[in-house]
């Protein structure tokens, strides 16, 4: 599969993307636990069919020391035992705060108690973020077309 339009190579959306990429780096340094950010962006990608996110967050997600094993119950979450009652809010307002494309009633009250359960206000803010700025991306890269399977991992630092 071949990209329709190089988004980076264009003036407006090149520039579009880099401040996509900063939001992204400061949601990373946010108090949302890393591993979280990953699964609630996979999830995201999952839903909206965006390969190259799947790809991206898969692959970071292991470099950063995801269990394989979890990531493939990622798309079946309420079945899965492998995750937290955290890590279930948080996936839980995801999907819900994803699918009002579907026409779903967005992130119901019951969803955002269960979240403020196991997150502070600023946690929360950086999961309302995440999922906004996956849902931006997914759909640049689909409706682009951009083709998945080359991310590499930035190294992880080492800890001295």
């Amino acid at each position: 599969m071949e990209a329709r339009l190089d988004v980076m190579s264009q003036p407006t959306t090149g520039k579009l993307v880099k401040h996509l990429m900063s939001a992204g780096k400061i949601l990373q340094e946010s108090g949302l636990p890393q591993s979280t950010q990953e699964l609630v962006a996979l999830r995201i990608s999952q839903i909206n069919g965006c390969a190259v996110c799947v790809d991206i967050h898969t692959r970071n997600a292991v470099q950063a020391g995801e269990k394989p094993e979890r990531l493939h119950m990622v798309a079946v979450w309420r079945e899965a035992t492998s995750f937290t009652e955290a890590e279930r809010a948080a996936l839980r307002l995801a999907e819900e705060g994803t699918r009002i494309a579907d026409g779903a009633p967005g992130v119901t009250d019951e969803t955002w108690a269960q979240a403020a359960e196991h997150y502070d206000e600023d946690q929360l803010a950086a999961l309302v973020s995440l999922v906004s700025l996956m849902n931006t991306v997914n759909r640049l890269n689909a409706i682009t077309r951009r083709p998945a399977g080359g991310h590499r991992p930035e190294p992880v630092p080492s800890s001295v």
